[in-house]
């Protein structure tokens, strides 16, 4: 059975961001959204005017939708989670077009396993680093994504 968009938003919360309290958990849903909402570039292609399972499911996007990184099992995948109250309340919360404020823009987040982000990410130029909330960075996009 194939889970439904709310399903998977939850699942990537928790996955991406379960450790992060609930502005972390609703920054990647913002982020998320944001890519599902974005009326340019990349993102907007691949959302087909609104599909958040597009999003998602993008190729090398997200670790937490990867089963396998390298040759090793991923036990930390969507396919694993199993989301809470929490989880759902936040998916709803995005879902129902409610944006952190403090990512606003943000198409991009990361992890950077270090005290400081990097100034440019994705490292082709097409973002540029807005802030950071716990252990991610979150970056707006450049002129450049447009064309993407």
């Amino acid at each position: 059975m194939a889970f439904s968009e709310r399903e998977l938003l939850a699942r990537i919360v928790m996955c991406e961001a379960g450790g992060e309290g609930d502005n972390g958990m609703r920054a990647v849903a913002s982020v998320i959204m944001n890519r599902v909402d974005v009326p340019v570039g990349e993102y907007s292609r691949i959302s087909q005017g609104g599909s958040i399972r597009n999003i998602i499911m993008q190729p090398g996007q997200f670790t937490c939708v990867k089963e396998m990184v390298g040759s090793s099992y991923n036990p930390q995948n969507i396919y694993n989670m199993n989301p809470t109250d929490v989880h759902y309340e936040i998916a709803d919360w995005a879902i129902s077009g409610n944006r952190l404020n403090e990512i606003g823009e943000c198409l991009w987040f990361m992890n950077p396993f270090k005290p400081t982000c990097p100034p440019i990410f994705p490292y082709n130029g097409s973002g540029n680093l807005l802030t950071r909330l716990d252990n991610h960075c979150f970056y707006n996009p450049t002129p450049l994504y447009a064309k993407s």
